[in-house]
């Protein structure tokens, strides 16, 4: 988890997922690269992001609280930290 996120998202007011990805891709970048120069860890523009991104739509209404334990169970499993309330960012408005 540490090299990618999850995220479970409901488009509104007409974002595209594609709208949606540039603009966290793009704010996130800026204010990382921007502390990153600032210690002097890097010298030149470095891509933060991969290009792209992979999606899974929900087909079923049923299947939004089990991916949304899964995604918020993912630190857990990965060794992140060793209970679930542990972890910062695991509230989820799904569950």
């Amino acid at each position: 988890m540490p090299g990618h996120f999850h995220w479970l998202i409901s488009l509104q007011n007409g974002w595209s997922l594609a709208e949606v990805m540039r603009s966290v891709k793009g704010a996130s970048s800026y204010k990382i690269q921007k502390i990153r120069r600032k210690l002097s860890e890097i010298k030149a523009h470095q891509p933060l992001w991969q290009n792209g991104f992979h999606d899974h739509a929900l087909r079923r209404e049923e299947d939004l609280q089990k991916l949304a334990r899964y995604l918020v169970a993912n630190p857990l499993r990965v060794g992140l930290v060793k209970k679930i309330g542990d972890y910062p960012l695991w509230d989820a408005i799904w569950l």
